[in-house]
């Protein structure tokens, strides 16, 4: 609901403060005094197009504020969250105007783009004006409007969810079906991978333990091949130290025997060395035996560069293999018995499809029935409207399963004729003016909207009176008891149903021209429809009419 609306050096509009409450406000004036001002600023502040004549002359800017008192569920809260901006109930908005051209919006003071000050305008304010419309003449709104006035909003989200189901499993057997005739397409292929795979048989973390053994193995290899040569220094071989210590031993034998035991010392020392190097020679050899067989070197390297190999010819590393394998075993699998479960995806969707179908024209019968009423109702309404020549159709039309969607199987359009004879046209196409705003009218009142939007409707009284008059007051009347309503009339029929009632006007001030607007009360209102009543001069006849429009 709209309370306040704040405009300063608007046009003629010096500085001004309204206020408003529920219930259908009216606003009157004589022609000229700038009722179409405060729709033009009001218009600003929601987003619409800035132009510099705005600015009131000898100001360098227009400002222009409106504060909305809103329940926590209106979905403008839901709109601002998505853009990261937190509104309080009270949701001011404002904008700015420079003599430069230049434009600033603001939502409860934080900066906002114009785009998101016109979306945010556009779920608070509707506009029923002379040249603007909106809301009811944009055909995408129509088929939601039938649904709420048939009262099949949980029908429809019934089917949107089915819809949504569908959607969700065709998308999935496309998807399988696509991978399944890539894979199709590289089975050659996969089973030669997979065969290779597993005739390499890599397991996890083998490069790190090969590596480690490797290193450890390469170590050993040098200090065999020192204890080997030790061994062969110390061997029998015709250089190692144990034949030439035997040669020695055999000729100092010799020495001592032509010497009666001369060497016998010598000989036993040397035979004490001979027994000393023997007994190392030996330990060396269990040495060998201890460190072990290094022959697998060159497995461990086969093995390495194998692996490797296999890496880089799917360009992953070492470790990846074994998780790669699998991937690979899944893909063949995946051809294997892809078929079957392709079926079984591709009949999954086709039920629900079935399903969606069954809902969907379910929620068209009911569809067809609805406009048929709705139909009826509004063009009841239209004859005490002035408008008793006019035709309304709600055009529900059927489309194929093909072409459904979440919505359903329908397309609808709200159609209208104004004079018998006259071809039918979608509602958007037809000329904006005081019909066209009272054949909107018609419409609301037959709808239950819950949307808290302000109305406002701009001359809906141009070219009728009396009774008809009488008959667009009664409605705007039953509106605002769903919604704030505000109008902007010359009918005292009209004015007389206001709960509030505004009075423009313009008046010389300090060499300008001003314009301002008085909240009237009961002994102001009586003079002000008295004078619409009756012109420029008040009657005492012109006082009663007002007496028995305000039945006062």
């Amino acid at each position: 609901m709209l309370t306040a609306l704040t405009i300063q050096h608007f046009v003629l509009i010096d500085s001004l403060n309204l206020t408003f409450d529920r219930g259908l406000g009216v606003f009157t004036g004589e022609t000229g005094a700038g009722k179409s001002i405060l729709l033009d600023a009001l218009s600003l502040v929601l987003g619409a197009r800035s132009e510099t004549r705005f600015i009131q002359h000898g100001s360098d800017q227009a400002v222009v504020s409106a504060t909305f008192s809103l329940p926590k569920s209106h979905p403008v809260f839901r709109l601002l969250k998505d853009q990261g901006l937190e509104a309080d109930e009270d949701l001011i908005l404002r904008r700015t105007l420079s003599k430069d051209g230049k434009t600033k919006a603001f939502i409860c003071d934080q900066p906002v783009s114009i785009g998101l000050l016109k979306s945010v305008g556009d779920l608070l304010v509707e506009i029923h004006a002379q040249f603007a419309s909106h809301a009811l003449l944009n055909p995408a709104t129509h088929l939601a409007t039938l649904d709420r006035y048939g009262k099949l909003e949980k029908q429809a989200a019934e089917v949107a969810d089915a819809w949504h189901k569908y959607q969700k499993a065709l998308a999935e057997s496309n998807e399988f079906e696509q991978n399944l005739n890539t894979q199709l397409s590289e089975e050659d292929l996969l089973r030669a991978d997979l065969e290779a795979l597993d005739k390499l048989n890599p397991k996890e973390d083998e490069e790190e333990t090969l590596t480690k053994r490797r290193a450890a193995l390469m170590n050993a290899e040098h200090i065999v091949e020192n204890i080997q040569t030790a061994c062969a220094l110390l061997g029998d071989d015709e250089q190692g130290i144990l034949r030439l210590i035997g040669r020695t031993e055999n000729q100092l034998f010799n020495a001592n025997k032509t010497t009666e035991g001369r060497f016998d010392n010598e000989l036993k020392s040397l035979a004490e060395a001979g027994n000393i190097l023997s007994d190392l020679s030996s330990d060396l050899e269990h040495a060998l035996n201890d460190l072990g067989d290094t022959s697998e070197l060159p497995m461990i390297d086969d093995r390495l560069f194998a692996l490797r190999d296999m890496a880089r010819k799917y360009r992953i590393s070492i470790a990846e293999l074994p998780a790669f394998r699998e991937e690979v075993r899944q893909k063949l699998s995946l051809t294997e018995h892809g078929t079957q479960k392709l079926a079984d995806l591709k009949q999954r969707a086709e039920e629900l499809r079935q399903a969606y179908y069954v809902l969907a024209k379910g929620l068209s019968n009911a569809r067809h029935k609805a406009a048929i009423e709705l139909n009826k109702a509004v063009m009841a309404e239209l004859p005490t409207l002035k408008l008793e020549k006019a035709i309304f159709e709600t055009a529900v039309t059927d489309v194929s399963l093909d072409q459904g969607s979440a919505t359903g199987l329908n397309e609808v359009v709200f159609m209208v004729a104004f004079n018998k004879g006259s071809p039918m046209n979608p509602i958007h196409k037809c000329a904006s003016g005081g019909e066209l705003s009272r054949f909107m009218l018609a419409l609301k009142v037959n709808l239950t909207e819950d949307n808290n939007r302000t109305l406002i409707f701009d001359e809906i009284d141009t070219g009728i009176s009396g009774a008809t008059a009488a008959a667009v007051g009664e409605r705007l009347a039953r509106l605002a008891e769903k919604h704030q309503t505000l109008v902007i009339t010359h009918s005292p029929q009209v004015a007389g149903f206001g709960k509030h009632h505004y009075l423009v006007q313009k008046a010389d001030v300090d060499d300008k021209t001003l314009t301002s607007v008085l909240q009237l009360d009961k002994a102001g209102r009586l003079e002000e429809i008295a004078r619409l009543v009756s012109g420029a001069t008040v009657t005492e006849k012109s006082r009663a009419v007002a007496k028995e429009l305000l039945k006062v």
